[in-house]
């Protein structure tokens, strides 16, 4: 232990985000003390850290508490769910009063909100953080979205602002707002996260398929973009990706990665939180439903050899190459405005208070759906910080109007081509809704009063009505 015996920072859960984390901690001048219960990741704490008065550890609960500077504040990055509350559990009789507990890991907002009020009444801070940018934005500085309690989070920000990645000088971290708005927001951007994702892989999969590039091209035409308004973390992995030779066997390594998708469930934290608030995020639903379908990866085999697909037949690849860096802006610029529209929805409902300016600003730099397009969305609530939605913005009407059109293109050439494009079709199914003065809705209201008397509304009078539809 340090030779006070006092450090000031506390972090449970020393696996490759804790101990990238801690040790970020420790290089911005913090002294930090980490606690697991595996001696190897306490050992190999110690010996990456390289100074015991500067970052340590133990795999002793009673020692890791009594080490630190009170009032504690102690960090958990521990897989969410029940075991959250195992690690509170044990903790609670060795805090005290005052001290802050702060879960770092993507926790369900309910869940935080839970705990918030359990352990208020124990006279102990708690409150959620968001934390994205994977193992390497944890060392290197993530973007960091805590919620709670806005003096506990005092506590504590000094410490966030130094690891926190920077955008031009300016800490990707802000107090977002109380209770869970922390991991709310964390949650959306998960969701983000999962439709920008698969739009990504449907360009590859259209560059692939229907204009026959191979994976170097493709990996300079996903280089080209990133030097342009698609520069994002997301694009520029790809290309790397794209360039990766296996080093198991001869050929490109993402030729031999299995087609299966996977998740951990914030994605579908998402949508299911989206359709219980009533606001649209189809671009996320699909891709949470696509990493659903691919797990089914030998009945897709199967399938494959029953049905015959038209192909996209002769193609201008510059031409398709084009349409899929407009396709691509546009669908990356709603996905972004379907999650923002639920933020808002969800700020008003819950009380989490969010400006949606800040949250995109500690978007634009640590985090996975870090991109240049965040810097023009910030632009555009802060010129208009009462916007329903990013379609209504001054800023974006004109591109997503010139996008528009290459955006039909290349959905069309995926459908009648038979190369799966959920997503984009989605992104552009969305935009002609929420765009639709006129909607075919008046049909399926009559249905239901039909069928099981729901009534409905009239366009020409007040009120609410009922046909006798057998009469």
């Amino acid at each position: 232990m340090q030779a006070n015996n006092q450090y000031a920072f506390g972090l449970i859960g020393l696996g490759v985000m804790g101990r990238n984390f801690i040790l970020n901690v420790a290089e911005k001048g913090f002294t930090a003390l980490g606690y697991d219960l595996d001696p190897g990741q306490v050992e190999a704490l110690k010996r990456e850290g390289g100074n015991l008065d500067r970052v340590n550890a133990t795999n002793s609960l009673e020692a890791f508490v009594q080490g630190l500077e009170t009032p504690r504040k102690i960090m958990l990055l521990v897989p969410a769910g029940p075991i959250v509350d195992s690690v509170i559990e044990e903790l609670l009789p060795l805090v005290s009063a005052g001290d802050l507990i702060i879960d770092g890991g993507n926790s369900f907002f309910r869940d935080t909100d839970r705990r918030e009020a359990y352990l208020k009444e124990k006279n102990i801070h708690f409150f959620g953080a968001g934390v994205s940018g994977g193992a390497e934005g944890a060392r290197r500085g993530p973007s960091l979205m805590p919620g709670g309690d806005r003096d506990a989070y005092r506590e504590v920000q000094p410490i966030f602002e130094a690891v926190a990645a920077k955008f031009e000088g300016t800490p990707c971290v802000a107090y977002l707002g109380p209770k869970s708005a922390g991991n709310y927001v964390k949650m959306v951007h998960n969701g983000i996260e999962y439709g920008l994702m698969q739009l990504t892989a449907e360009a590859y999969d259209l560059l692939r398929r229907a204009g026959g590039l191979g994976n170097a091209e493709i990996q300079e035409v996903f280089a080209r973009w990133n030097r342009g308004r698609l520069q994002s973390f997301l694009v520029e992995i790809s290309s790397e990706i794209l360039g990766r030779k296996d080093d198991l066997d001869s050929g490109d390594l993402i030729d031999k990665v299995r087609d299966q998708g996977k998740q951990k469930g914030t994605g579908k934290w998402t949508s299911q939180n989206a359709m219980d608030l009533g606001i649209p995020v189809p671009t996320i639903d699909i891709a949470v439903s696509m990493r659903a379908i691919s797990a089914f990866k030998q009945d897709r085999e199967r399938a494959d050899t029953l049905f015959e697909r038209p192909g996209a037949g002769s193609v201008d690849t510059e031409k398709l190459i084009a349409d899929c860096e407009a396709a691509l802006y546009f669908s990356f610029l709603l996905t972004y405005a379907q999650g923002l529209h639920q933020l808002a929805e969800a700020s008003e409902t819950y009380g989490y208070e969010l400006d949606l300016a800040t949250v995109a600003r500690i978007w634009r730099a640590g985090c996975i759906i870090r991109a240049a397009l965040l810097e023009d969305i910030a632009s555009a609530y802060e010129t208009a910080p009462e916007l329903v939605n990013l379609v209504f913005s001054e800023n974006f009407r004109e591109p997503l109007q010139k996008a528009a059109t290459p955006a039909r293109r290349l959905v069309s050439l995926g459908v009648s081509a038979g190369i799966p494009v959920p997503g984009l079709a989605s992104a552009l199914s969305y935009f002609d809704s929420y765009t639709t003065g006129r909607l075919p809705m008046n049909l399926v209201q009559a249905q239901r009063d039909y069928f099981g008397s729901h009534t409905y509304q009239r366009t020409d009078r007040d009120g609410t009505f009922h046909t006798d539809w057998d009469a």
